[in-house]
């Protein structure tokens, strides 16, 4: 037995040493850096973000509540948990702690379950954001459109001296990258707030940030963005706003949302290409339709 043994562990052991004697002696490394997301996933108790900092809905994000209750069935009411993070988040200025136990308090449900939400979409911002929050897209499409997310990226890197995942010194603008934002046809665009601005070139995309940075210095409190342009397009009223400016008065003026090439939505450049005939009339169609 041990003779038929023999020759099956001497090729074994032959191939073992082999194998070690050609393999290289070294570990192989890489000099691009790891990508991270930038959302933290973890909560970490600080001294702007814990349970024992009080938070409760004001009478105007009550009324929105109410109004969003009435849609479900009330033992169905947890489905309500999205809508009233983005109410949290939009009154609070970020979505904590303290605003999604809140939430979980409201809809009858384990904080835990709204944890599990709101670490799950981007859209909620964990931690504090700048007055204008710039979710730049550099998936394929706005990578290869127009000049490229890659050339809107290093404008704003050169003008703000931050790179994604940071806030100004400021505190006026958050800076990040995102997916697919859903304007592909009109690449590369920007979300700010909850405003698109598209069909960017490194020239617009400054402008756009210089027009937001000088609307913040006339205006003590900065107003967001379509407070701004209702400012432009309707009379100035008393009490509009705290601390309000009518933005003709202070000379600076925010291009309109949309296309920044002048295009009219998502129209093709070159014009059109089809249904370019008369549109039919009755005379097509049968009499009796």
């Amino acid at each position: 037995m041990s003779s038929k043994l023999r020759p099956l562990i001497f090729r074994s052991s032959s191939k073992i040493i082999r194998g070690s004697l050609c393999s290289p002696n070294y570990r192989a490394f890489g000099t691009r850096a790891i990508l991270r997301s930038d959302a933290l996933q973890v909560h970490r108790d600080s001294s702007h973000n814990n349970a024992s900092i009080p938070f409760k809905f004001n009478e105007k994000s009550n009324v929105l509540i109410s109004e969003i209750l009435k849609r479900y069935p009330p033992q169905y009411k947890k489905a309500a948990v999205m809508p009233l993070l983005d109410i949290g988040q939009r009154q609070h200025g970020f979505t904590s702690l303290s605003v999604m136990n809140e939430v979980a308090r409201i809809l009858e449900m384990p904080p835990m379950r709204v944890y599990e939400v709101a670490t799950f979409y981007t859209m909620y911002n964990r931690e504090p954001v700048g007055k204008y929050h710039l979710q730049i897209c550099t998936t394929t499409p706005c990578q290869l459109g127009g000049c490229g997310s890659d050339a809107i990226v290093a404008a704003i890197n050169n003008h703000l001296g931050i790179t994604p995942g940071h806030t100004t010194e400021d505190g006026l603008f958050t800076y990040v990258e995102v997916e697919c934002l859903g304007a592909c046809v009109n690449a590369p665009m920007i979300q700010i707030n909850d405003d698109f601005y598209e069909d960017l070139t490194p020239e617009g995309v400054v402008s756009l940030l210089k027009a937001l940075q000088a609307s913040a210095r006339d205006l003590e409190t900065p107003l967001s963005l379509n407070d701004k342009q209702k400012t432009e397009s309707e009379p100035k009223t008393e009490g509009s706003h705290k601390n309000a400016k009518n933005l003709k008065d202070t000379g600076n003026k925010l291009p309109p949302t949309g296309p920044m090439s002048g295009r009219k939505s998502c129209e093709n450049l070159a014009g059109l290409t089809n249904l370019t005939s008369p549109p039919w009339g009755t005379e097509v169609f049968r009499k009796d339709l």
